[in-house]
């Protein structure tokens, strides 16, 4: 006899003779079994409102235990080998840089500036990146207008620009300004550190005030210059260096040479406040004739030039050397070129040693960078 696998009509069939009642209360018993597990799972879920029985009031609370880290054991002392470096290496040395490079943004306001040992007018015009006259007009009480009159521990007033820093006085008028200085009046108004208001510029009396881009004329004290007998000129100077020239006496070629071991300058440049050159040099080295000539001044004299000698050439050339430590020859005297007449020195008005040498031609002052050889 073989067994027959039941099929899904055989199944069908059973489930249709099944009760009815029987097949709604096993549904009942389901939801009912469901409703039971969900009631567990939110009275027993800690995460849930009053879930958790031991949390809510007057249930114990457990403390959680607190697991101390162990404390590490101390390492061994283990020596490491020395390093060794395969070859050579080549490096690089970079050096610190100890000084401070002045902004080349431009300045609203005028600064100040206390003069040290070895400064000139020119250096420190080069330093603020400014014109040596800007300097020396803005400092006519302190240098009236002459650069040999500057002294350590003097304090300049450093202009923001180039041009007039001016002190403004009781009746003076923009106008008025502009037109002497020779610029624009718009140029005043307009500078930003004029703190202007355009609309209505006033200005207090005694308070300071750039004019950018004015200029003027120098008013110099130089050394008039002495002509020998027979020049057509009477001109002497009074002093203890001035003499009676005698007749004669020897004559320069027109070329000159350099006046001290030194050819380059530790000061100030020929400009048109400086009509000369000042030539590097400790105290006590020598000073030439840098053509010959005849001595027409020979000793102390004002204007800040200190100990000074001036030779007339003969030829409508003079040379001058101010500033000197001593003195070897006399007024009258003649001299040769290339001979030594005196030492470098800081006699006078000076920041430090050097020689201020001038060559004058028909009694005007010309550039020595254009003779010297």
């Amino acid at each position: 006899m073989s067994l027959n696998k039941p099929t899904k009509k055989d199944a069908q069939r059973r489930q249709d003779r099944l009760p009815a009642w029987l097949s709604g209360s096993s549904w009942g018993v389901t939801t009912v079994m469901v409703a039971v597990a969900v009631f567990f799972l939110i009275t027993r879920n800690p995460f849930l409102p009053g879930g958790n029985a031991s949390n809510r009031e007057g249930s114990p609370v457990v403390e959680a235990e607190v697991i101390e880290a162990p404390t590490p054991a101390a390492l061994p002392n283990i020596a490491l080998p020395e390093l060794t470096l395969p070859g050579s290496i080549s490096t690089i040395t970079r050096l610190a840089n100890a000084y401070t490079t002045i902004p080349n943004r431009s300045r609203s306001k005028a600064s100040e500036y206390t003069v040290q040992a070895g400064d000139s007018v020119f250096s420190i015009s080069q330093e603020y990146n400014l014109k040596p006259e800007t300097i020396l007009w803005a400092n006519y009480d302190i240098l009236n207008d002459n650069p040999n009159m500057l002294s350590v521990d003097q304090t300049l007033r450093i202009p923001p620009t180039d041009g007039i820093f001016y002190h403004w006085k009781e009746g003076d008028t923009i106008e008025k300004i502009a037109q002497e200085y020779k610029v624009d009046a718009q140029t005043i108004i307009s500078w930003p550190g004029n703190n202007l208001d355009i609309t209505n510029p006033e200005i207090a009396p005694d308070t300071y005030v750039m004019v950018p881009g004015g200029w003027r004329e120098n008013q110099q004290w130089v050394v008039p210059t002495v002509w020998r007998p027979g020049a057509g000129a009477t001109q002497t100077i009074s002093g203890p260096g001035g003499c009676t020239i005698p007749e004669g006496g020897l004559y320069g070629t027109g070329f000159f040479l350099w006046p001290s071991m030194n050819h380059y300058l530790s000061g100030n440049d020929f400009w048109s406040g400086h009509l000369g050159i000042d030539i590097a040099g400790p105290t006590g080295a020598p000073v030439y004739a840098a053509d010959s000539g005849v001595v027409v001044y020979a000793g102390a004299i004002g204007g800040g030039y200190g100990n000074m000698i001036m030779i007339d050439h003969g030829n409508g050339f003079h040379t001058l050397y101010a500033h000197l430590y001593a003195i070897f020859v006399g007024c009258g005297q003649s001299v040769v070129k290339g001979e030594s007449i005196g030492q470098v020195g800081s006699t006078g008005n000076s920041t430090g040693p050097h020689l201020h040498f001038e060559i004058r031609y028909l009694g005007q002052f010309v550039n020595p960078w254009d003779y010297v050889r």
